[in-house]
């Protein structure tokens, strides 16, 4: 019997034995330089938990323009740092009791 094996790419095995030959044993990558986090800072988280504890129907596009910021970065503030979730909620229709009806709704079926 075969068995399908999915294998890595040659260039994948050369850059592994590359690594190994140079004494890098660590399978992690190495940190990149880069451009730090700007809008994460703990005065926006701050600033995100103000606003919602003010209005929590706030849109997250309300949210990000209010702080000047990207939509990415103001999700992540409220998903990642403030751990809040969206809730759905449900619109029930009001039952109308019968004695808020007039007498002609009554007659009508409507109440």
């Amino acid at each position: 019997m075969l068995v399908k094996v999915d294998s890595v790419s040659k260039k994948c095995v050369f850059e592994w034995f590359k690594r190994f030959r140079d004494g890098k044993e660590d399978v992690k990558d190495e940190p990149r330089s880069g451009r730090p986090p700007t809008s994460t800072t703990p005065d926006n988280i701050e600033r995100v938990r103000r606003i919602l504890a003010d209005d929590r129907r706030l849109s997250l596009r309300m949210i990000a323009e209010e702080l000047k910021i990207s939509l990415d970065s103001a999700s992540n503030i409220i998903h990642e740092h403030l751990q809040k979730r969206k809730k759905k909620v449900y619109a029930f229709p009001t039952l109308l009791r019968s004695s808020n009806c007039a007498s002609t709704d009554t007659e009508k079926g409507v109440c």
